[in-house]
């Protein structure tokens, strides 16, 4: 039996922790995404979703997993954490799905 390397995931298979940036500007958010883009921490199996900062729209990240990689996203939300202090963001709101929870 061949098992893909890569198999599609089901749609609730895949999770996603939301971090709703309120007030960053343009510039602040590139900053954070080339740090973020940078950092080992948030690379493969995850994936990072950004929403820039628009008129009305505050920015978001989101780190999006599969359900096994939850151990690593709850990490990479840390480190995010960790980042966005260091840009001086305070995180507004962050929603942490639970083990059943699809995105």
């Amino acid at each position: 039996m061949d098992i893909p390397s890569n198999p599609t995931p089901n749609p609730g298979d895949v999770q996603g922790i939301a971090f709703t940036l309120d007030g960053v500007d343009e510039l602040t958010f590139a900053r954070i995404l080339r740090d973020v883009m940078s950092d080992a921490a948030f690379g493969k199996p995850l994936q990072i979703q950004a929403q820039e900062p628009r008129p009305g729209l505050s920015a978001r990240l989101t780190v999006a997993f599969r359900r096994q990689d939850r151990t690593r996203a709850v990490a990479a939300m840390q480190r995010l954490k960790t980042l966005l202090l260091r840009h001086g963001v305070q995180v507004d709101s962050v929603r942490v799905p639970g083990p059943d929870e699809a995105v």
